[in-house]
């Protein structure tokens, strides 16, 4: 599968999701696209051409919005997760019926792979 990550460029991508998903076995069976990696694409044709977003929404974030937003339109699947805790937006609601609440990476990266074998 190919899956999107996209997050607030504000929390700590690189250590909380890109470091424990590219070290878990999810990297051995999906294709990830980690954006703040790869500036020079196109966002909008990659999102459009993958078969989920997985959007970290624990911070608020314009950029991420449109993400999803580019992610909604082109009728790709959005798996939202968020650090238990967090307050999330409540427009979130409207593109998305599927929600991962988790506790740390380990828990974040179980319920994923749970969520994908589904």
């Amino acid at each position: 599968m190919k899956i999107y990550i996209s997050h607030s460029s504000s929390y700590d991508y690189i250590n909380k999701i890109y470091n424990p998903i590219k070290k878990s076995d999810l990297s051995k069976t999906n294709t990830f696209f980690f954006p703040h990696e790869n500036k020079s694409e196109n966002t909008k044709d990659i999102i459009s051409s993958y078969d989920l977003v997985i959007a970290e929404v624990s911070l608020p974030s314009t950029g991420q919005g449109i993400e999803i937003g580019w992610a909604s339109y082109s009728n790709t699947p959005i798996l939202c997760i968020y650090k238990k805790g967090a307050e999330i937006s409540s427009s979130l609601k409207f593109i998305t019926n599927h929600f991962i609440e988790y506790e740390d990476a380990k828990d974040m990266l179980e319920k994923i792979k749970e969520f994908l074998n589904k």
